[in-house]
């Protein structure tokens, strides 16, 4: 039973209005709107208490806050407070869902029970509820006495909603076959590398006669460098790669060049609009770490934008996301890094391809796309249209990406030597083949064969 200070009384009621949760519950436009007009300025009271006592115990314990429970003695920053579960148990007596990160970059949801005056509360507990939006326990109240307590969930699994965490291993295999060629054409494909996530072997490659490698400067992308004829015709090229990668976390990063990292770019502008989105949605925020206010865009994305493969979709066109509010992953990414970006935050896209894991071997539909921002020294990795499309790994999406996946390359804007005629490559998954200035699409498929399959 649970025994923090706060009456059954206090419990049910609050139960009455929360259930006890941090999962969104659903109300009709209006009763929302009469809980927001009534508990409008005492939820604000509420969150600046929390913060100021978060603040107060950081400065008390070199920067961190100290979160103990049964299972748990962690040393913690603050990512975001769930204003929408705020609530006033009773006199003085208050309960909020708190986001917070570790050291390690794994963020934590705390409920905190807290009871005396907004700004000068005292914490009567605290228990660590999800991890990486995993819950360890939910609520269930007792027939016979009312009361209410916490009930352990077995290990949960997120494999059925697309995620493999840990480690996967697979072979990854890249083809595309050429058009028909009436004269001199060119093209580009991305060579996936091995890093500190993934580790890459190239086991065959099957290409035409004359390609070369060549490095793009800004990002560090390898790619292949083709140069074609009509004796190319049909020519079906074909890359076979061993991919070992583990799950991807924040890491700890130097200060990356803002020349890179905070610039406008061709279809990710920054300013103007871009600027003024991203200001109104941190509003008193402004003044808050990175890491909070990324988390308010990364909100501001999923709550406001669709995943729909209609219109111009696909070109992670900024302007195009910010005004039709729908797109597919590259329309999230390039909406969140221009918005980052415009408040002073780096952050950078890449490209790969997500690999099933509900089975072992088959076909991929086509390219995926995510984003990291850096805060705190670290780089955070972000995968906003995935958390949109499952909502219940939204919190696991802010701070993770997936064993089950490769990357190809980075950046967007990519400036290369020799390069096509058109100017910079926009991204690159695909191969970019260019005829007579102009780019042509190639008939391209993705596949894989997981190693214990």
């Amino acid at each position: 039973m649970i025994k923090n200070h706060l009456s059954t009384i206090l419990f049910s009621c609050f139960l009455a209005f929360l259930s006890f949760s941090c999962e969104k519950k659903e109300e009709t436009a209006e009763s929302s709107k009469t809980i927001q007009q009534d508990q409008k300025v005492s939820i604000d009271e509420i969150e600046q208490g929390i913060k100021a006592f978060i603040a107060e115990k950081q400065a008390e314990n070199e920067g961190f806050f100290p979160v103990k429970d049964e299972n748990h003695d962690l040393k913690m920053k603050l990512v975001r407070v769930h204003t929408e579960y705020l609530s006033n148990l009773g006199p003085n007596s208050h309960f909020a869902c708190v986001d917070l990160v570790d050291e390690s970059g794994d963020v934590y949801d705390v409920d905190f029970f807290m009871e005396g005056e907004p700004g000068s509360m005292g914490v009567t507990s605290t228990t660590v509820h999800k991890l990486n939006g995993k819950p360890f326990y939910s609520w269930k109240q007792n027939k016979e006495d009312k009361t209410w307590y916490r009930l352990p969930l077995e290990e949960s699994n997120n494999s059925l909603l697309g995620v493999v965490e840990g480690r996967d291993e697979f072979e990854f295999y890249y083809t595309a076959q050429l058009p028909q060629l009436e004269g001199p054409a060119k093209m580009w494909i991305p060579i996936a590398e091995s890093d500190a996530f993934q580790e890459i072997e190239l086991v065959s490659k099957e290409v035409p006669t004359g390609t070369k490698e060549i490095k793009d400067g800004n990002y560090g992308n390898t790619l292949l460098f083709f140069e074609l004829g009509p004796e190319n015709s049909g020519e079906e090229i074909s890359l076979t790669y061993r991919v070992k990668r583990k799950e991807k976390g924040p890491y700890a990063a130097a200060m990356p060049d803002p020349k890179l990292y905070l610039a406008s770019t061709k279809l990710m502008p920054t300013g103007g609009r871009f600027e003024e989105i991203a200001k109104e949605e941190i509003g008193d925020k402004i003044n808050d770490s990175h890491l909070v206010q990324a988390r308010v865009l990364y909100d501001y994305i999923i709550d406001n934008m669709k995943y729909a493969k209609v219109g111009d979709y696909g070109k992670g066109d900024s302007n195009y996301a910010c005004d039709s509010k729908t797109g597919n992953c590259t329309e999230f990414h390039s909406f969140f890094i221009s918005l980052a970006r415009s408040v002073g935050i780096p952050a950078r896209f890449a490209i790969g391809a997500s690999i099933p894991s509900d089975r072992n071997e088959g076909g991929i539909d086509g390219y995926h796309c995510w984003a990291e921002f850096y805060a705190d020294g670290k780089w955070w990795p972000v995968d906003i249209s995935e958390g949109n499309k499952y909502t219940a790994l939204a919190t696991y999406y802010f701070g993770r990406h997936p064993a089950n996946r490769i990357e190809l390359s980075r950046g967007r804007d990519l400036v290369l030597n020799p390069g096509p005629e058109a100017g910079a490559i926009n991204f690159l998954a695909y191969p970019y083949l260019e005829i007579d200035g102009k780019e042509v699409k190639v008939n391209s498929k993705f596949s894989f064969r997981r190693s214990d399959s």
